[in-house]
């Protein structure tokens, strides 16, 4: 179909109000990222507190022997949290990580014993796709401070998961993207509880630094308990801030293809439109000539 400059020119409109959407969609994952990304390091200075604190009673009390740390029993209960988007135009974001976490059952072997909990509804049709089965749904955070009520609420699911399935252990692994090198992000599966041998041997072998010695007149097994819940609770909430600034990020770089794609299609229909609009001009220039000389050969004849 031949195309008019009156329909060049409402293409190029509509082109540039589409642009205008992606550009405002780019830099709201701008803005949206920043206070994700200030509460992800903000958390870390609490869960550093939270290890101080553990450090605290492993240089009194010794190694720990408790089914929270170490490794794991045989026979430990599974359970994964797995960080999706609910909020769209982020790509394959849910997708990828559900294959991920697919990948990490069926190599792990336990696809039968592993429960999964789920943040975001698109991301548990995404892990439904790869035939895994979701125990529990939550929303995901709007804001900031979403992220700490839905970590109060994972942790005390965590928590209950923990007492029901007492005096077995409850093997804890995290699922969500995090940033890695090369301003991109990558999927990782985290492992929460038990505790890692190597994090505590490394905070009984650090030196405390205070000349005070560290001193605490709770009961040692009740001080734990504590400590482990804010070490659960700090995990949570800094892997779904971490979430959340990957899903801006995923949806920033998708907006950036996006905006250079419009871009390509406004030059080309601009150039389009500078070529009708040369050869409208031509036309008419034409249409004058060749009117001047059918005047001036009546005139002569």
């Amino acid at each position: 179909m031949a195309q008019t400059l009156e329909t060049l020119t409402r293409r190029t409109t509509s082109m540039q109000g589409i642009r205008s959407v992606v550009h405002t969609m780019k830099t709201l994952s701008v803005i949206n990222a920043a206070p994700y990304e200030h509460a992800a390091r903000a958390i870390e200075a609490y869960h550093d507190t939270v290890l101080l604190g553990l450090q605290a009673v492993l240089s009194r009390a010794g190694p720990l022997r408790l089914g929270a740390a170490g490794g794991a029993s045989v026979g430990a209960t599974e359970v994964m949290v797995v960080f999706g988007s609910d909020h769209g135009l982020c790509g394959n974001y849910n997708d990828a990580l559900a294959a991920h976490v697919r990948q990490r059952i069926e190599a792990a072997g336990a696809a039968a014993m592993t429960s999964v909990i789920c943040i975001g509804a698109q991301q548990a049709d995404a892990l439904a796709d790869q035939g895994l089965c979701v125990e529990t749904t939550f929303f995901p955070p709007a804001s900031v401070d979403g992220i700490g009520r839905l970590s109060n609420l994972l942790t005390q699911k965590l928590e209950d998961i923990r007492a029901r399935h007492r005096p077995r252990d409850v093997a804890i692994s995290l699922a969500y993207f995090a940033r890695s090198e090369g301003a991109t992000q990558s999927p990782v599966i985290a492992s929460l509880l038990p505790l890692e041998a190597g994090l505590l041997a490394d905070l009984q072998a650090r030196p405390w630094t205070s000349r005070s010695l560290p001193h605490f007149s709770m009961a040692q097994d009740d001080l734990l308990k504590a400590l482990i819940r804010e070490h659960l609770f700090a995990s949570l909430f800094r892997a779904a801030a971490e979430a959340l600034v990957t899903e801006n990020a995923a949806r920033l770089a998708l907006m950036q293809q996006a905006e250079q794609s419009v871009d390509d299609r406004l030059e080309g229909l601009r150039s389009d439109t500078r070529a009708m609009r040369q050869s409208e001009i031509t036309t008419e220039l034409l249409d004058v000539i060749i009117g001047f000389e059918a005047l001036n050969r009546k005139r002569t004849g």
